[in-house]
């Protein structure tokens, strides 16, 4: 009877997999040793693997210059870095190495490219793409790059007054884009993004507001949907959508030379995932190549801004199973040593789901269970896998300690959660890994921040530490 936890994954899914295998009853993860790392540094703990970042940018670039080739693209491919996904100067560095461009999102990101130009990993050379909407201080930043000489600085017009804005602000002439307003899903909340120009309307923008301007060159149209880059009408339709505007608008603007379609590359969020990456990029090429053609325009330079798919599956969570707590005659809760609100917080903010996975014990039997965090919120639960409506986990033992793992959370978790701020409940933020190789492929470990202490919070909330510790 197969009654073992080692069983379930063997007959739900194909396993082994490409960064999950087993030694031995314990789990590894890019081959590093989970139950190594938990012995090493307790629970709970979060960790960034730093040499995946550098996987995907890679993978990506591999993609799209096969795509190139094969249709015989006549346009350069950019890879820049949604840094909202995760702001972290380990990220950044790692990221950096790629000979990749940025994308930001808001005035302090103007900062952090500053920072890193100032520490020489970034160039005047490198790109900038600046979206959301732009306030009086990203606005004036976005202006101080520009003036200091990155003129590779591409501002992504949102709104109708922000070329005006940027206009007085900017010394000499500037780059821009043109965000299109894509238009929802139809069971969306609502019918079209509040993000950037309408598509009837970017024709007429430019002849109002840019054509006519000396210091403005229109160089770039911003298209990106919500959903993510996927293979189904509404994804088709509304790039070709996009690309009728481009036409429509490369004819009368001959500086226009790149058309940016934005992020929104999937990441494994199971173990059944299955997404054909090279497929989309050559159906996007041959579909902006026809248009094109059939207009008798040249094909514009492709950017990209992908943010999860960078940074997303380097990151993991790892928990222990603190208690368990029989509530009824079915529903058995595992409580971990930490909160799923406050360090997953879309598990409970948008019902995301990650790959669960125990770190240890493989070999003992399994059970149904649910997962509970600590505070007392009825929404700190994790109760499904993406593809599953239940978690099996070995079974509970007091004398046998059980470790999970989350993985594939290196993006937003942190920045969502309010990394290094107050905590809901005022449950402690973990203590995080740094992981990497060096030069002789063995893992390498940095604690890059410890637990939280209580003077910690006690001094964000504005108590006196030093008066309550006398």
């Amino acid at each position: 009877m197969n009654t073992k936890y080692i069983d379930l994954i063997d007959q739900t899914y194909y396993f082994p997999q490409e960064e999950f295998n087993l030694d031995g009853e314990h789990l590894q993860f890019h081959g590093i040793p989970l139950q190594d790392l938990v012995e090493q540094y307790g629970s709970p703990l979060k960790f960034t693997y730093l040499p995946k970042i550098s996987e995907n940018i890679l993978r990506a670039k591999n993609w799209f210059a096969n795509a190139i080739e094969k249709n015989d693209y006549k346009g350069r491919y950019h890879y820049c870095y949604c840094t909202k996904s995760s702001h972290f100067q380990h990220v950044m560095h790692e990221a950096l190495k790629n000979d990749i461009h940025m994308e930001t999102s808001s005035a302090f990101d103007i900062n952090i490219v500053e920072k890193l130009k100032a520490d020489g990993k970034l160039t005047n050379n490198t790109y900038v793409i600046c979206n959301g909407f732009k306030r009086e201080e990203y606005i004036e930043n976005i202006a101080r790059l520009i003036n200091n000489g990155h003129q590779n600085c591409i501002p992504i017009i949102d709104n109708y007054e922000e070329i005006d804005l940027l206009t007085d602000v900017i010394d000499d002439t500037f780059k821009v884009g043109i965000r299109i307003a894509s238009e929802e899903e139809p069971k969306f909340e609502f019918y079209t993004s509040r993000l950037g120009i309408g598509y009837k309307n970017i024709v007429p923008f430019y002849e109002n507001q840019i054509k006519d301007n000396d210091k403005v060159e229109l160089k770039m149209l911003h298209f990106f949907i919500n959903t993510g880059i996927r293979d189904n009408a509404y994804y088709w339709n509304e790039l070709v959508k996009c690309l009728k505007v481009y036409v429509r608008l490369k004819k009368i603007c001959p500086s226009l030379d790149s058309l940016n379609i934005g992020g929104g590359f999937p990441i494994k969020n199971s173990l059944q995932f299955d997404y054909d990456y090279q497929y989309m990029i050559d159906e996007i090429l041959n579909q902006i190549s026809i248009t094109c053609s059939e207009a008798d325009v040249p094909v514009p330079h492709i950017f990209t801004e992908f943010g999860s798919f960078t940074v997303g599956e380097s990151g993991g969570a790892i928990y222990e199973i603190l208690y368990q707590k029989q509530q009824n005659d079915r529903e058995k809760w595992n409580m971990i040593d930490s909160s799923f609100i406050t360090t997953l917080p879309d598990t409970w903010a948008i019902n995301k789901r990650f790959i669960m996975l125990p770190i240890n014990r493989w070999n003992d039997e399994y059970e149904r269970v649910l997962l509970g965090g600590l505070t007392c919120d009825s929404d700190d639960y994790y109760n499904s896998e993406q593809n599953m409506n239940a978690i099996y986990l070995p079974k509970y033992r007091k004398d046998k300690p059980l470790y999970i793992g989350f993985f594939n959370t290196g993006a937003y978790q942190e920045s969502i959660g309010g990394y290094g701020g107050l905590q809901h409940c005022l449950i402690p933020q973990p203590k995080h890994i740094l992981i990497d190789k060096d030069e002789n492929g063995n893992f390498t470990y940095k604690l890059f921040r410890g637990q939280q202490k209580a003077e910690d919070l006690l001094s964000i909330l504005g108590y006196d530490v030093d008066a309550s510790n006398e």
